[in-house]
């Protein structure tokens, strides 16, 4: 069952912060738990981000974005753009956890003929505003949205999702440049920290650091946190919320986050970009994530 509304149009902001953390947290849980039921179903792929980055994902569709469940289309909805095209499962479990499309059809994941393939792609999937592939694109696209959106007088924001493996990209500056030439105060960027890439860990293939700094220097309101810490994130967001404006400063939340999140079994793989799991493996790992679930309960 989703923890909103089917007509809600924005999450509630009402209640104490820890009411809105738990919230969070039970939500991130759900769409781990989704995840690793995707990917059972192929055995295989992008199941470490999705967990790494469930957290991110369940605070921004659980606290942050204005949307309509039954019309995904809503004109004056905010915009939810994936830019890490392949984190897809991540976000197919957060669209189930919202209402957007039904916790079922999940099982058809990467299947022939289904509305969830393994790379997202708007033309399929409900909720889905762009389609993945090559990376480096999506704050692009972001950027010109946010300006659109701005020139129709619409009060909506973009929030844009991207790897720190985007950040080897030209594009990915160029689109930071231009998010603050234009002072899109509309648009906030999330940056999911996991320090891995297909190639290999982040720093080995092309140091970025110091990120929070280059992202300052471009212009942006920056902030940098523990991405699975629902608090932190919480915070985080409702500092960019704040901030949020037709005119003003961009604002950009880098997460760091760890790759197999609440699964120990996954967390401590070596080869975890694209993760093959051994099909007597799956119940291990989901029982792994509700015993770790249920300690922090009850702590």
């Amino acid at each position: 069952m989703s923890t909103l509304d089917q007509t809600t149009t924005r999450p509630s902001a009402s209640g104490t912060f820890a009411d809105r953390r738990r919230t969070i947290t039970e939500a991130a849980y759900r769409i781990r738990h989704h995840a690793l039921n995707m990917g059972a179903v192929q055995g295989q792929g992008y199941v470490g981000q999705a967990l790494g980055a469930a957290d991110i994902f369940a605070t921004v569709y659980a606290s942050q974005l204005s949307f309509r469940a039954d019309q995904p289309d809503w004109e004056g909805r905010d915009r939810f753009l994936l830019s890490t095209g392949h984190y897809a499962i991540g976000h197919y479990a957060a669209l189930a956890e919202a209402g957007i499309i039904p916790v079922d059809e999940l099982e058809s994941y990467g299947s022939d003929d289904s509305r969830l393939p393994m790379s997202g792609m708007s033309t399929y999937t409900p909720g889905m505003e762009i389609s993945g592939g090559s990376l480096g694109h999506g704050l692009s696209i972001a950027v010109g949205m946010a300006l659109g959106l701005r020139h129709q007088g619409s009060n909506a924001r973009v929030f844009n999702f991207l790897s720190d493996g985007e950040l080897d990209e030209g594009s990915t500056w160029e689109a930071a440049m231009g998010g603050h030439h234009h002072q899109l105060g509309n648009l906030t960027a999330m940056v999911d920290i996991n320090a891995l890439q297909a190639d290999g860990k982040t720093e080995t293939v092309l140091r970025t650091e110091p990120v929070a700094e280059k992202w300052t220097a471009f212009g942006w309101y920056c902030q940098r946190i523990d991405g699975n810490d629902a608090g932190a994130l919480l915070e985080a967001f409702d500092n960019a919320a704040a901030r949020a404006a037709s005119h003003g400063q961009p604002s950009v939340i880098l997460c760091d986050t760890k790759v197999g999140r609440g699964v120990s079994l996954l967390e401590n793989r070596e080869k975890a970009h694209f993760m093959r799991i051994e099909e007597h493996e799956w119940q291990l790992c989901r029982e792994q994530l509700a015993a770790g679930y249920e300690g922090t309960a009850s702590a």
